[in-house]
């Protein structure tokens, strides 16, 4: 390369840099070779470079809001049983997993059902799928939360606090029920709710159906106001299936060893045997006494 074009492609190089444009800096020398080779238009190998300078920000950018999403490991809708909970539509889910509509509208979706249920795998892989749409989420334990949200009220920062979780498009409170009934707690608890009422959404799981809230709430009043504000525009999915850790439990124990459908005629047999066996012998027992 002559003296002129090296100049050049070293000053393309740190212009690329101050426009904030790495991905364009790494490719643009191949991209313009196969251009030559190939007698490219100038608009298609500007096209070419800002199409992958795109594609690389918004990899970059999902990347981060995964790493900021906090969504537990593995759970995807790929790997949950929806034939395990039957009362849930797919279509339903994999709509929602879109975000638009009720993610604009501030909508709520709430996930009610005993421990084990697979709530709060449902709502990690719908965080997961909203991210990877391009919106921005938080999966969060509701106590955990509330305990940053009570330290922020004692520094007197509680209003920001609240403010920079307006950030994500959807907060995914888990295990909502679970919260002590406090009144300090609880109160940070409903101010979040407020504040995020017809503006941001939340995905909340709870063991306790709403009548029994009262356990959150120790306010009848609060409660009140709090499930008004939740239910105004949401979606409610009632997962009331047995605990799916304790049916693998179950399989686990029931599993080992041949089904009964395999059992051969000699096992049957010496079973057989067996029983005659320990009814003689019981039988003497019995008249010995």
């Amino acid at each position: 390369m002559s003296t002129a074009p090296m100049i050049d492609a070293q000053r393309l190089g740190l212009m690329l840099n101050e426009l904030r444009l790495p991905t364009i800096k790494h490719i643009w020398g191949d991209f313009a070779a196969q251009a030559d080779k190939e007698g490219w238009p100038a608009s298609r190998f500007l096209a070419a470079l800002a199409e992958h300078e795109l594609a690389e920000r918004d990899r970059r950018r999902i990347g981060r809001h995964l790493a900021e999403a906090h969504l537990p490991a593995g759970k995807t809708l790929d790997c949950f049983a929806f034939e395990a909970v039957p009362m849930i539509s797919k279509a339903q889910v994999m709509a929602l997993c879109a975000g638009d509509g009720w993610l604009d509208q501030g909508s709520n979706l709430i996930l009610f059902g005993p421990p084990g249920g697979g709530k709060s795998h449902l709502a990690a892989a719908i965080g997961l799928a909203l991210v990877e749409k391009g919106w921005r989420a938080l999966f969060t334990r509701t106590s955990d939360l509330v305990q940053r949200l009570q330290v922020a009220r004692r520094e007197l920062t509680l209003e920001s606090a609240i403010a920079k979780l307006d950030k994500y498009h959807l907060l995914i409170l888990d295990d909502f029920a679970y919260v002590s009934r406090d009144q300090a707690e609880t109160s940070v608890l409903f101010e979040l709710i407020s504040a995020r009422y017809e503006r941001r959404s939340l995905l909340i799981t709870a063991n306790q159906p709403f009548g029994e809230w009262n356990r959150v709430f120790p306010d009848p009043a609060m409660t009140l106001a709090a499930v008004d504000r939740l239910v105004h525009h949401a979606t409610i999915f009632e997962m009331n299936v047995e605990s799916y850790r304790r049916r693998t439990a179950q399989a686990r124990r029931t599993g080992a060893g041949r089904p009964a459908a395999y059992t051969t005629p000699k096992v049957l047999e010496t079973i057989r045997d067996n029983q005659d066996e320990n009814e003689i012998l019981a039988s003497e027992k019995q008249n010995r006494h």
